[in-house]
């Protein structure tokens, strides 16, 4: 094993590379989107599924999004800030970090990233996955939002069985 394999950097470019793999889905279909949806129009998949055209100024939920515009760099400071430091502890777990961890962070890296793109380029979140259960609509994402969310899934998941996994082989 070489030094450079030993240090880790492997894995850590590996991971990052995840991440940008993310940001370029999410920008591919945010760009197919804008390109062939009008704006506000749905295109029905099945019951429960629709593609949509939305643009959304605020955060989660549309959280923010009747404010007067200082949301949009609020929240560009706030990615770049989360940005750089999952970054540092991807960095920082680069050799042993444990793999939900490790995926979790770059996901949320790559999620972050992407959403973040449209905030500083646009001032908006392009948004086009609509699910309906029944009269009831889940607020439309993307798939930057997609990766923060299993991202997150994932994350917790560590918080609670990561530990007991660490115990059981010490």
């Amino acid at each position: 094993m070489t030094q450079f394999e030993d240090s880790g950097v492997r894995r850590f470019v590996a991971w990052i590379c995840v991440s940008i793999l993310i940001v370029a889905a999410d920008q591919a279909t945010k760009w197919a989107i804008v390109e062939w949806v009008p704006l506000y129009d749905k295109v029905p998949i099945n019951s429960f599924l629709n593609i949509t055209h939305q643009r959304n100024t605020g955060a989660a939920f549309s959280f923010l999004a009747d404010q007067s515009g200082w949301q949009r760099w609020f929240f560009v400071v706030l990615a770049s800030v989360v940005s750089l430091f999952i970054i540092g502890w991807l960095w920082k777990i680069r050799r042993s970090g444990p793999f939900l961890l490790v995926a979790g962070l770059s996901l949320v890296l790559g999620g972050a990233a992407g959403n973040l793109v449209d905030r500083a380029a646009l001032g908006y979140v392009t948004d086009f996955i609509q699910v309906w259960f029944g009269d009831w609509a889940f607020p439309s994402f993307n798939v930057a939002d997609s990766a923060i969310s299993v991202g997150a899934v994932f994350l917790v998941l560590d918080a609670f069985f990561g530990k007991q996994e660490k115990t059981a082989s010490e």
